[in-house]
């Protein structure tokens, strides 16, 4: 057969190879999630977003807990200086 005759039969055939075509992928994919380099690999990657989860929980809390001493310093220069101006 020449390469246009294989290319034609591919082409009139196409539903079927992309029929085949994903009944490999399945079969492979299945083969890829059951290994244990896959387990072993998904396990450390959702260790890192866990971990990553957490340093940035933390980061928040701090930032929240600096913008609350930013507002409650604030408000006591603003109390500060209104009963400054009311003792004049």
């Amino acid at each position: 057969m020449r390469h246009e005759d294989i290319i034609n039969t591919c082409v009139e055939h196409k539903h079927a190879l992309i029929f085949a075509a994903g009944i490999a992928t399945a079969l492979i994919g299945a083969k890829v999630v059951k290994s244990k380099a896959f387990k072993e690999t998904t396990t450390k990657g959702m260790a890192a977003v866990m971990s990553a989860k957490r340093d940035a929980e933390e980061c928040f809390q701090d930032m929240r807990e600096n913008a609350e001493d930013i507002v409650v310093d604030a408000n006591a220069e603003t109390k500060k200086e209104i009963y400054v101006e009311s003792k004049e």
